[in-house]
């Protein structure tokens, strides 16, 4: 299908548009791309591991498209007035969406499983990438984030698997409506809440994703979902202490890991006795990960996966990078590097944290001026909600990149709306500066918590501050 065909990637450092990169590589494609970040000297690692595959980069100058034979794909937000898109329409070159490209390998597939919602996309497009891939089913794995399982030293971002099998194993995206393009044969479906765009249009979104797949599984503890799955008589239904098909009880929270009971109605396709549960123990931490779980153990069955076999795999997931990353311990401080944006994840991310001891120093860097804008208030309550008054709460600028946007809404007015509920958070302008307050700060037993979307420095940030506190 794409064997010797030609293609140009208009912002290959991005989450999404690498690891799909990475599979057209894989498959004997001729890949080339450019990035702003790369001409920028940021994240260097980064743009060395897709010279190791093969793939060739040149600044984003228009100096890399120079045949009507390239197909150029750009994610939805390249603007027009890039020189590589303009060099494209003066050849006449294909173009792509990175939305359309991967449909495209995704509806191709013999097997697709696409996970969607709001938050845990890809916690659970990787929970069933590694169950699938250790059960020696070979899928190909195209996900946002870094799946440590998948890491080696010539691997370092392993946010795509390349695999040879039936499968194809994909988080899906609400936020330019290119969820419209699948046709799933599994169709996950997390939660729903208000993040890019407003619930009417999610829920039209959604849903037609729910009606177009072949075989469907959904979280029913979230009331969106539940109403989207009601449109279904067939619907595989998850929950955590809660009745659904496949439920998790008595969960074991540990800092950095959770145990539970798995309990499978034997009425639905989970036709497996067990006895009359089987505990289970995730590598990775929060009841959100429970819920994260059960929609990937299901959606494993779902393609003919023994439970057993799924939920003793599922064991060994090992997380994803940015997500409750634990990058070190120093003078007994914790740092952890977390994807939290969206005011769903923060939350989540304060309830784990919450569930033990420990002053929790925040760093919160907005993910763009758009999403701050719309999220303000939401933003506001979730940090007050998952915090305490000991807590403190630094917010450098948002992430930005170029092109337009307004920005009439910045960290200091989010800052002002979280102290005017009582918690203690501070604009600083300069992201090194908030960071290093946070340090000084830092006593032990407390745990730093680095946070944000968007901006891959922010890993190295986290590892900076480590670096400080061992100093």
């Amino acid at each position: 299908m794409v064997n010797g065909k030609r293609y140009f990637f208009v912002g290959i450092g991005g989450s999404g548009m690498m690891p799909l990169a990475m599979i057209l590589a894989g498959r004997g494609a001729r890949v080339e791309g450019s990035d702003r970040s790369l001409d920028a000297g940021r994240v260097a690692a980064k743009f060395d591991a897709l010279r190791a595959l093969g793939i060739g980069l040149h600044p984003q100058d228009g100096s890399g498209v120079t045949s009507p034979d390239q197909i150029v794909v750009a994610s939805a937000a390249v603007e027009e007035t890039v020189l590589d898109i303009a060099a494209a329409a003066a050849l006449g070159c294909a173009r792509m969406t990175r939305a359309e490209l991967n449909a495209e390998l995704f509806n191709a597939a013999t097997v697709s499983i696409g996970v969607a919602g709001t938050s845990g996309k890809s916690t659970v497009t990787g929970m069933i990438g590694w169950v699938l891939h250790s059960l020696g089913h070979r899928p190909t794995v195209m996900n946002g984030a870094v799946m440590t399982n998948f890491v080696s030293p010539d691997r370092p971002f392993a946010s795509a698997l390349v695999g040879e099998g039936a499968y194809y194993v994909s988080e899906v995206d609400e936020s330019d409506g290119s969820i419209a393009l699948y046709r799933p044969s599994v169709a996950v479906l997390n939660n729903v809440s208000r993040d890019h765009k407003e619930l009417d249009e999610l829920r039209v979104l959604f849903g037609g994703f729910v009606e177009r797949a072949v075989k469907v599984v959904v979280n029913v503890a979230d009331p969106e979902a539940t109403t989207l799955a009601a449109r279904r008589s067939d619907v595989v239904t998850v929950a955590v202490e809660a009745g659904a098909d496949l439920t998790a009880r008595n969960l074991r929270p540990e800092p950095f890991a959770i145990g539970f009971d798995l309990v499978a109605d034997e009425g639905t396709l989970f036709v497996e006795p067990l006895a009359p549960s089987l505990p289970v123990r995730l590598r990775v931490p929060g009841a959100h990960n429970v819920a994260n779980a059960l929609t990937a153990l299901a959606a494993c069955v779902a393609v003919g996966v023994p439970l057993v076999e799924a939920a003793g795999a599922i064991e060994g997931f090992t997380g994803l990078s940015r997500r409750f990353e634990l990058i070190g311990e120093a003078n007994g401080v914790a740092i952890i590097d977390d994807f939290g944006h969206n005011p769903d994840k923060i939350a989540a991310t304060l309830a784990t944290l919450r569930t033990f001891p420990g002053r929790l120093l925040l760093l919160f860097q907005p993910h763009g001026y758009g999403p701050l804008r719309q999220l303000r208030d939401e933003l506001a309550e979730a940090f007050a909600d998952g915090t305490v008054a000991d807590d403190l709460l630094v917010l450098p600028d948002p992430a930005y990149f170029g092109g337009t946007v307004a920005r009439e809404v910045g960290s200091s007015d989010l800052a002002a709306d979280i102290r005017a509920l009582g918690r203690d958070a501070r604009h600083i302008v300069d992201r090194d500066a908030a960071a290093a307050l946070l340090v000084a700060q830092a006593k032990a037993g407390d745990r730093i918590i680095v946070m944000g979307a968007r901006d891959d420095t922010l890993g190295q940030l986290a590892r900076r501050m480590l670096e400080q506190l061992r100093r």
